[in-house]
C-alpha cells in the first residue's frame, strides 16, 4: 500500500522525490533482497515498477470501490490478443509521475531511459488486432469507462524473430523469463472449465428433457491481473489474463515409483492450452488446441463475469438486469464461441428457459469484424466440435434451427438465402461458421473503417444486413496518442504543447488543428523537421546496431512496418526497390532523393510464401547495401523482431508511410494513423482507413495510387492475367526475371526465390501487385520530387499531424460507448 505521505505529497517537490527514492530502495531490499551496490539494472527496474505500483494499485482499488458503490454497468472486452508492449514509461506518463520518478532515479545514478530497456515487450498479440485492443483499454480508462479486458496469459508470446542468411527463424518469446512486475495473481478467482466428454439425455423430476454434459476433462483457469492506467491517473481498470492448469491429481505413488512421464502426462494437456499464441493449425491436433484455447478463455471469462454480476446483484438469482449491467464485446471471431457458452451457462447451469436465455445473450453481445478475407473468418468442423464441445454443438444446431425459421418467414422457399445464412456450411464435411454465430448472437455488428463497413454489408454479409436492418454500423479504429505520440516522440510532444499553450490535446486530439496556422511558418517548419531528424539519428543508431548498416539521417526514411502478408504487399515495395536500383545502375547520375527503405514484419511460421518474401527482401538488401555505385542514394534494411518497443522508435523517424494493400483487403489499419500523427506522409491505395485519412488531411497531402475497390472487383471478374502486365512493362519484366535469377542469392540453390516469382506469374498474383506496379512506381517518383523540396514536404507533414485528430481511440471508444454499449462514464474521485 502506498504510504500516506507519498499519496498526498505535491508533484515536483523534493519531499515527494525523497519518498519515491525511499520506496524504490525499500522494494530493492525487501521485495528483491538486493543491496543497491550489487543490484543489476533489471533489479532496479523491478524495484522502480513496484514503487510506481504504489501509485497505481491505490487508484485501482479506489476505482473498483467506486464502480461497486454505484453498481456500475461494465463493458467486458474479449480478445485473444493484447499487444501491450512495454508499460514502464507509458504508466509513468499516464499517472503523471514521469518527472518525479526521473529526478529520483537520476539522484540515485540511474535514468528512466536506461531502465526502460530492461522491460521485455508483452507481445501477447500478432499485429493490429492486439495493438488495437491495447489502445482501447487505454482509452476506456482515460475516459472513466468501467471496463475489464479478458484474454490468455500466454507463456510464450508472439515468437522472437531472427534472420539467418536472410531467412526468418522463430524462437520462443519468453516474456516472463525474468518475472513480471506488473501482474497480480488472483488464485481466489480460479475458474473450472470442461472439455471433451459426451452429452447424456436425461429427464428431470418434472419430466422435462435436460441434457447433461458428462465424462468431461476439467481444466482450471487461474487469473492474472494487469492494471490499466488512464491518463491523469484517475481511473485504473485492469486486464485479466487466464493461465491454464490441469485439474488432474498428481499421482505421487506413480512418480515415486520412477514413472515420471506417466505421472506428468495427465497434467500436460491442460497446461498446453496457454503455452503459445496461435498454435499452428496445419494439423488436426493444432486445430483442436486452437479451439480449446478459444473456449478456455471464453468460458473462464464468462464465468468470472457472472460471478461479478451475482456479487453486485447480491441476490444471485435475479437475471432480469444482466444485459443492463453487462456489455460484452467480441474482438473478431476468436471469442465467438462465447454465444454458445453463455447460452449453456444460462440454460443448462442456471435453469433459464431457452427464450429468456437467448434474449439475454443477444442483448449482451456486440461483435467487431476485422477482416474481409474469407480464410480469416473461422470455421470449425462438426466432428471436431463433437469431440471437444459436444454440448455446444447441440446448442449451435438449436440456434441455427430457430434462426432458419426466421429466414424462412422472411424469404419463404428461398433455398439460396438459407445456404448463405445458415450457421452450418454444408459440404464434404459440415463446418460451423463462427462469424455467422457472432452475427446472429449479437445485437450489434460493426466494421472498423467506413469502407470496410460498406464492404461488410455489401459483399460479406449482404443477406444478414437485409435480415437485420440497422444491426451493422461503423466504428473507425483509432490509436491512443498517449502511447503513439506523447510517450514515443517527446520532441514533437514538447513542440505541440508549447505551440498550443496547453497539454489538453493529449486527451482531445482534435485540438491539433491549432497547428495548421503554423504549417507555413518557416521557423516552425525548421523546428518540426529538426525533431524529425533527431528521431532519424536515433533510429539510424538502432539500424547500425541491429543490421550493421550505416544510413544517412538526411535521406528519406521510407517505412513499411506491419504483419507480413501478401495482401499488405511488401513484395510490391520490393519490386519498386529493384526497379529503382536498376535505374540507378543504368543512370548513376539520375537525380533522385536518397532513400532508406525500412521494413519490420513477422511472417506466420507456417506461411511459406510470406517467409519467402522476407528472404527476398533481405537478399536484395544485402546486394544493394554493398554496391558502392548506389549506396549513397539507396539503402534497404529489414529490422528483425518487429515489436511495439521497436515501432516506438521507427514511427517518430518515418518520413514516408507505406500503406499499399490491395484495395478492399485491409479492414482499417492503425499503423497508417500512428505514422501520420507523427508527421509521416502516406503513400497508399484507397483501402481501409486510408480513405478517411485522405478526407482528413486533404488530397494534396497524401500520395494515392492504384486500383480502387470497384476496379479490383471488375478486373478479377473479367479475368486477371498477370503475365499481360509482365510482358507489357519492360522494367517490371526485367526485375521479376532478375529476382528469379541467382544474382541476389549467390551460392544458394537457384530455386530459393522462385516460389515468389511463381506466385506473381503462374500463381495468379492473387493480390494484383503487377497490376498496380506502374501506378505505384509513378507515385513514388512524385514522392521523391516532393521530398527534394523540404519546405513543401515540411508543410505537408505538419498538416498530417494537425489533421488526424479523428483517429484517436478516445473518439472510437466514445462511439462504442454511446452507440453499442450504452455505457455511462463513472468518474473516480
Amino acid at each position: 500500500m502506498m504510504s500516506a505521505a507519498l499519496a498526498t505529497l505535491e508533484p515536483g517537490t523534493e519531499s515527494r522525490r525523497e519518498e519515491i527514492k525511499s520506496a524504490i530502495l525499500r522494494h530493492l531490499r525487501y521485495s528483491l533482497a538486493r543491496d543497491p551496490k550489487t543490484a543489476t539494472k533489471h533489479d532496479w527496474w523491478i524495484a522502480t515498477v513496484k514503487a510506481l505500483n504504489e501509485f497505481i494499485l491505490e487508484r485501482m482499488l479506489q476505482t473498483q470501490d467506486t464502480h461497486a458503490e454505484v453498481k456500475a454497468r461494465r463493458m467486458y472486452y474479449l480478445s485473444l490478443e493484447y499487444l501491450m508492449g512495454r508499460l514502464f514509461t507509458n504508466n509513468m506518463e499516464n499517472m503523471q509521475v514521469f518527472a518525479d520518478f526521473g529526478s529520483a532515479l537520476e539522484e540515485m545514478g540511474h535514468s528512466i531511459s536506461e531502465l526502460r530497456d530492461e522491460e521485455y515487450d508483452m507481445a501477447l498479440g500478432n499485429g493490429g488486432l492486439g495493438r488495437l485492443a491495447a489502445c482501447f483499454l487505454d482509452s476506456l480508462a482515460t475516459q472513466d469507462y468501467p471496463a475489464v479486458g479478458y484474454g490468455i496469459h500466454y507463456e510464450f508470446g508472439l515468437f522472437r524473430q531472427e534472420f539467418e542468411q536472410g531467412y526468418q527463424l522463430e524462437h520462443p518469446d519468453e516474456w516472463q523469463r525474468q518475472g513480471q512486475a506488473w501482474e497480480i495473481m488472483r488464485p481466489e478467482y480460479t475458474q473450472r472449465i470442461q472439455i471433451f466428454g459426451r452429452v447424456e439425455n436425461i429427464f428431470d423430476d418434472t419430466g422435462n428433457y435436460r441434457p447433461q454434459w458428462v465424462d468431461t476433462t476439467p481444466v482450471l483457469g487461474i487469473p492474472y491481473d494487469i492494471p490499466i492506467c488512464g491518463y491523469g491517473g484517475k481511473t485504473v481498470n485492469f486486464l485479466r489474463l487466464w493461465e491454464s492448469r490441469s485439474d488432474a491429481q498428481f499421482d505421487l505413488h506413480v512418480f515415486n515409483d520412477g514413472n515420471y512421464d506417466e505421472a506428468l502426462s495427465s497434467r500436460d494437456y491442460g497446461e498446453a492450452i496457454y503455452k503459445v499464441l496461435y498454435p499452428n493449425d496445419a494439423t488436426e491436433n493444432g486445430k483442436e488446441l486452437r479451439l480449446i484455447q478459444q473456449y478456455f478463455f471464453v468460458s473462464c471469462s464468462l464465468q468470472d463475469i457472472i460471478r461479478r454480476y451475482q456479487r453486485q446483484d447480491q441476490q444471485g438469482s435475479d437475471w432480469s438486469n444482466f444485459p443492463d449491467q453487462v456489455a460484452i464485446q467480441l474482438n473478431d471471431t476468436h471469442p465467438a464461441i462465447a454465444v454458445a457458452e453463455l447460452m449453456r451457462l444460462l440454460h443448462d447451469d442456471y435453469g433459464l428457459d431457452w427464450d429468456s436465455a437467448w434474449n439475454m445473450t443477444t442483448r449482451t453481445f456486440g461483435y467487431t469484424n476485422h477482416t474481409l478475407l474469407p480464410e480469416a473468418l473461422e470455421k470449425w468442423s462438426v466432428p471436431l466440435f463433437q469431440k471437444v464441445l459436444p454440448r455446444h454443438l447441440q446448442i449451435i444446431f438449436e440456434i441455427n434451427k430457430r434462426f432458419l425459421k426466421q429466414v424462412e418467414e422472411k424469404w419463404p422457399g428461398d433455398h439460396d438465402k438459407v445456404v448463405a445464412l445458415s450457421l452450418i456450411e454444408e459440404g464434404n464435411m459440415q463446418m460451423i461458421r463462427m462469424a455467422h454465430l457472432a452475427v446472429v448472437g449479437s445485437h450489434s455488428v460493426n466494421g472498423v473503417a467506413a469502407l470496410h463497413t460498406k464492404l461488410l454489408k455489401k459483399d460479406l454479409f449482404p443477406e444478414f444486413d437485409e435480415l437485420y436492418p440497422g444491426k451493422f454500423n461503423n466504428k473507425t479504429n483509432g490509436i491512443t496518442p498517449r502511447r503513439w505520440l506523447q510517450a514515443c516522440n517527446t520532441g514533437l510532444t514538447r513542440l505541440i504543447t508549447e505551440t498550443l499553450g496547453n497539454e489538453n490535446w493529449v486527451t482531445e486530439l482534435d485540438q491539433l488543428r491549432g497547428l495548421e496556422a503554423h504549417a507555413g511558418d518557416a521557423g516552425f517548419q525548421h523546428e518540426f523537421m529538426r525533431i524529425k531528424r533527431d528521431n532519424k539519428v536515433a533510429l539510424a543508431q538502432v539500424i547500425q546496431q541491429e543490421c550493421g548498416v550505416m544510413v544517412d539521417p538526411d535521406a528519406m526514411f521510407d517505412v513499411q512496418i506491419k504483419r507480413l502478408h501478401e495482401y499488405k504487399r511488401q513484395h510490391l515495395n520490393l519490386l519498386h526497390i529493384m526497379g529503382l536500383y536498376r535505374r540507378l545502375l543504368q543512370n548513376p547520375d539520375m537525380d533522385v532523393a536518397p532513400r532508406v527503405f525500412i521494413f519490420g514484419a513477422k511472417a506466420a511460421p507456417g506461411y511459406q510464401i510470406a517467409k519467402c518474401i522476407i528472404k527476398a527482401i533481405n537478399s536484395v538488401a544485402a546486394v544493394i547495401n554493398c554496391d558502392e555505385r548506389v549506396n549513397d542514394k539507396l539503402k534497404v534494411v529489414f529490422l528483425p523482431n518487429y515489436r511495439v518497443s521497436l515501432a516506438s522508435k521507427i514511427i517518430p523517424a518515418a518520413d514516408l508511410s507505406e500503406q499499399i494493400s490491395t484495395a478492399g483487403k485491409e479492414a482499417s489499419g492503425t499503423g497508417n494513423m500512428k505514422l501520420a500523427l507523427n508527421g509521416a506522409l502516406t503513400i497508399g491505395t484507397l483501402d481501409g482507413a486510408n480513405v478517411e485519412i485522405r478526407e482528413e488531411v486533404g488530397d494534396e497531402n497524401i500520395f494515392i495510387f492504384g486500383l480502387t475497390v470497384d476496379e479490383v472487383q471488375a478486373l478479377v471478374a473479367q479475368g486477371y492475367h498477370p503475365r499481360d502486365y509482365y510482358n507489357a512493362n519492360e522494367e517490371l519484366k526485367a526485375v521479376i526475371d532478375w529476382l528469379g535469377s541467382r544474382h541476389f542469392i549467390p551460392g544458394e540453390p537457384h530455386d530459393t526465390l522462385l516460389p515468389l516469382v511463381h506466385s506473381l506469374l503462374d500463381g495468379g498474383d492473387p493480390y494484383l501487385a503487377l497490376a498496380d506496379y506502374q501506378s505505384y512506381s509513378d507515385c513514388q517518383e512524385r514522392v521523391g520530387t516532393c521530398y527534394q523540396n523540404q519546405g513543401e514536404w515540411a508543410y505537408k507533414a505538419i498538416l498530417n499531424t494537425a489533421r488526424v485528430g479523428k483517429f484517436s481511440s478516445d473518439r472510437t471508444i466514445r462511439e462504442y460507448a454511446q452507440d453499442i454499449w450504452k455505457l455511462p462514464q463513472v468518474p473516480v474521485a
